[in-house]
């Protein structure tokens, strides 16, 4: 010993504010803790990341634009910072939602997607694909496409045109 006397005293910063009737603690490493009277909690992290737990158990993360939410059902919600989001279901569905299309995968392998343009493409696990167009008609309906069709047949080349009399 080396004679001082030593404190390892953690000192926090504790307020009520009676008109929210809330309470804000901020601890020294700069976590700030706000609880609200209807039990939601958010947390605000020194990295400017914040958490939110709700009454009902959810829990929403939030960093750097991007936001994380947990239900408790299993679901997960993942928002990018351009806008794009992720449904992963507790059922094992996944929904991807774009500007461009929404798509829902399903745990067989059947892919189903909506393209903002009103086109719907189903990939069956099979093989099989069916295009409909923007008023819901079939336009293309192969049972088994072939591995050269297929290649041919990328992502982004999904384009209907509506009938003319032309054509």
């Amino acid at each position: 010993n080396d004679g001082k006397l030593h404190s390892n005293v953690t000192i926090q910063e504790i307020y009520y504010h009676a008109n929210a009737q809330t309470m804000s603690t901020t601890y020294p490493d700069g976590l700030e803790v706000v609880q609200f009277p209807n039990k939601q909690t958010e947390k605000f992290y020194p990295n400017g990341s914040k958490e939110i737990v709700f009454p009902d158990g959810t829990v929403k993360h939030l960093k750097d634009g991007q936001e994380e939410t947990l239900f408790p059902d299993g679901t997960i919600v993942r928002v990018e910072r351009n806008g794009d989001k992720t449904i992963v279901l507790s059922n094992g569905q996944k929904e991807i939602h774009t500007a461009q299309f929404k798509r829902r995968e399903y745990p067989d392998g059947t892919v189903k997607t909506v393209y903002c343009s009103g086109c719907q493409e189903t990939k069956y696990a099979s093989g099989r694909v069916k295009i409909k167009d923007e008023a819901g008609n079939v336009v293309l309906d192969e049972k088994q496409m072939s591995p050269q069709h297929a290649a041919s047949h990328g992502k982004c080349q999904l384009q209907i045109f509506p009938k003319t009399d032309k054509n």
